[in-house]
C-alpha cells in the first residue's frame, strides 16, 4: 500500500515538547495469518504518523477456524518480534465467529446488525468463554513470551456470561466499544466511543467517516481518545484517508500513548474480583 501518496499535501505536525496528559491509543484489530498482508499496509500506513511501537494488536489464534497460529510458524515469528519492539499484544477471542443461536430478541439485532457473524462472545456460556480466553491468553503468552495485555471480544460485542468469565480468567485489561476497566474489579479506567471504520458496504463505509470527522471534535475535553483500525480499512480508499486525517487532527493536542498507561498503579498478581464494568447503552 503506497501511504506515502494518500500523505502527499499533508503536513505531518511536530510533536510538542510537551503535551498534556491527554492521549490517543491506537489497536489493529483481527491479527492473524489470513490477513498478513493488509496487517503489514495497516503498520505502513500507521508508520506514516511515527506509530511503529506504540500500537495495540488484537490477535485472533484461530480467524473462523481457517487461520490457526501455530507456535512454530512464520506469523507466530513475526508476533514475538513486534511484541519485543514494544507493541501491546491483546486475546482477541479465539475464531471471531458467531456461531450462537441468539434467542433474546436485542441481542439476535446486535448480532445480526452490528457485525457480520463476528460476536463471538455474545451467546457463549460461562464455561465455553473461559475456556477460549484461556486457551487464547496461554497460546499468545507461549508466543511473544510474555503477559498478554488484555482482552477485547470480537466486534466489542459481550454476553453476561463473557464479562463473568473475564473476572476471573486473570487478564489485566478488557476493552467494549464505550469502556476500558479492569475484569477483575470492574474499575473502569476510560469511557468514551472508539473511532473506527466499516468497509462492509458503502454505506458504511460513508457512515463510518462522517462518524470519525464528527468524534474527532467531540471527543476534545477526553482524556483518552481511541482509535481502532480493521484489515478492510486498507482496500478502501476514503477510509484510509480518513484514518490519516483523523490521526493528523489527534496528534496536533494529544501524545500516542499504550494501553498500559491506563494501569494506575502498574498492574500486579490479581485474584478474582467483583462484577465487570457494564457496557454504554
Amino acid at each position: 500500500m503506497d501511504t506515502a501518496r494518500l500523505t502527499r499535501g499533508m503536513q505531518l505536525p511536530k510533536s510538542p515538547a510537551h503535551i498534556a496528559e491527554k492521549r490517543f491509543l491506537v489497536s489493529i484489530h483481527d491479527v492473524n495469518p489470513r490477513f498478513e498482508c493488509e496487517i503489514e499496509a495497516l503498520r505502513d500506513l500507521l508508520a506514516e504518523h511515527a506509530l511503529t511501537r506504540r500500537v495495540a494488536m488484537l490477535v485472533v489464534p484461530d480467524y473462523w477456524n481457517r487461520a490457526p497460529i501455530t507456535r512454530s510458524s512464520p506469523f507466530a515469528a513475526k508476533l514475538r518480534a513486534w511484541s519485543d519492539a514494544g507493541i501491546e499484544m491483546f486475546v482477541h477471542g479465539w475464531s471471531h465467529r458467531d456461531d450462537t443461536a441468539h434467542r433474546g430478541t436485542f441481542t439476535s439485532l446486535k448480532a445480526r446488525y452490528m457485525t457480520a457473524r463476528e460476536g463471538e462472545f455474545l451467546g457463549l456460556d460461562t464455561a465455553t468463554c473461559t475456556q477460549r480466553m484461556v486457551a487464547g491468553k496461554a497460546l499468545i503468552e507461549d508466543i511473544i513470551g510474555r503477559e498478554v495485555a488484555g482482552f477485547v471480544a470480537p466486534a466489542w460485542l459481550y454476553g453476561p456470561d463473557a464479562r463473568a468469565a473475564l473476572a476471573t480468567s486473570g487478564f489485566a485489561l478488557a476493552e467494549d466499544h464505550f469502556s476500558v476497566w479492569r475484569p477483575a474489579t470492574g474499575e473502569v479506567l476510560c469511557t468514551g466511543p472508539v473511532i473506527t471504520w466499516a468497509s462492509r458496504s458503502p454505506a458504511r463505509t460513508a457512515s463510518s467517516i462522517l462518524a470519525a470527522s464528527l468524534l474527532t471534535p467531540a471527543l476534545r475535553a477526553a482524556s483518552t481518545v481511541r482509535v481502532a483500525v480493521h484489515p478492510g480499512d486498507v482496500h478502501v480508499r476514503a477510509i484510509r484517508r480518513s484514518i490519516h486525517r483523523t490521526l493528523l487532527s489527534l496528534r496536533q493536542s494529544r501524545s500516542a500513548g499504550r494501553y498500559a498507561d491506563l494501569l494506575d498503579p502498574p498492574r500486579g498478581p490479581r485474584k478474582g474480583g467483583s462484577m465487570p464494568a457494564p457496557s454504554w447503552p
